[in-house]
């Protein structure tokens, strides 16, 4: 079976690896252009391409294949793929790229389809404090994830469980549930089904505008917020007037009344009340400093208790 692969960041990666690892012939790959990173603003390229490259395989990075329709149409046309699978490639495919290949465009979504179209489904159930998400294979729509669904498969998501440490689970499963799909859509032998518009929900963006935390919310709700945002775009408060990020914390209780809002209970913890509720920041970065975990912070720069986190 010939593929063209679309993806761009690390979700992408473990799919693609597993591709290469089954013995599919990946005549090329398309993902985003590289861009500047980290203070130097260095050209970066997307994880897909780093991978691709260690394999041999052909690179194409336009900045829209909807613009650019006529050259890669072209290139697509030639290769003749069957089946083009995509992975958070972060851009909308033309209507005549979706009925190129014979098998058509099959896409691994971190979500369990029609919940969490979008771009952050991932985040989101950790935010939304989901029990369970999952995987969705599907055949490639028009719209923003309307396709057919090909194959589904859950995840529980654990209490303390980050976004970050979600993704990487949920990429591993991704890449499984693939394999399984391509040879079942290759004989005949999935039906694919219509996802119910009116179970459909959308997973927006991140932005650094929703990082602050509030401590007036229950400390459940505080602690799943730290889950969803982490690694990016972060949980933030502000302890002493400056900025720390929090990467990970402990839910302790959910219904208690422990102190004011944001105060330090527990200084050798780290220990915070809410509303309802206390949590215990287990991992952090303060401003200018490394990200740690808390006991090493502790050990450094001591807190007080009583302090109130917030501004």
């Amino acid at each position: 079976m010939k593929i063209v692969f679309m993806g761009t960041p690390d979700f992408a990666v473990a799919t693609l690896e597993k591709l290469y690892a089954d013995g599919y012939e990946v005549a090329a790959v398309f993902t985003q252009p590289d861009k500047p990173k980290g203070r130097g603003y260095k050209l970066t390229p997307p994880p897909v391409k780093v991978l691709a490259l260690e394999h041999g395989t052909p690179v194409y990075q336009p900045d829209s294949l909807k613009k650019d329709a006529e050259e890669y149409l072209d290139i697509l046309k030639k290769i003749s793929p069957d089946v083009i699978v995509v992975a958070a490639y972060g851009k909308i495919l033309p209507k005549e790229v979706l009925e190129l290949p014979r098998l058509g465009c099959v896409n691994v979504h971190g979500s369990l389809l029609p919940k969490y179209r979008g771009a952050a489904p991932i985040q989101q159930s950790v935010l939304d404090d989901e029990a369970q998400t999952g995987i969705t294979t599907m055949l490639m729509g028009e719209g923003l994830d309307t396709g057919d669904i090909l194959l589904q498969e859950t995840a529980d998501i654990g209490i303390d469980e980050t976004a970050a440490e979600l993704f990487d689970r949920l990429a591993v499963m991704g890449a499984e549930l693939l394999v399984k799909t391509l040879p079942l859509l290759d004989k005949g032998e999935i039906t694919p089904v219509k996802q119910d518009e009116s179970k459909a929900t959308y997973a927006k963006m991140l932005s650094k505008d929703m990082c602050e935390l509030d401590f007036d919310n229950s400390a459940r709700a505080v602690h799943k917020k730290i889950c969803g945002l982490s690694d990016w775009p972060c949980a933030v408060t502000f302890l002493d007037g400056k900025r720390i990020k929090i990467y990970h914390s402990s839910l302790l209780d959910e219904t208690g009344s422990f102190g004011a809002p944001g105060e330090i209970i527990d200084d050798r913890e780290f220990v915070v009340a809410c509303k309802q509720g206390k949590f215990k920041i287990t991992e952090l970065q303060a401003e200018g400093g490394k990200r740690m975990k808390t006991a090493d912070y502790l050990r450094g720069k001591p807190v007080t208790k009583g302090t109130i986190l917030g501004r």
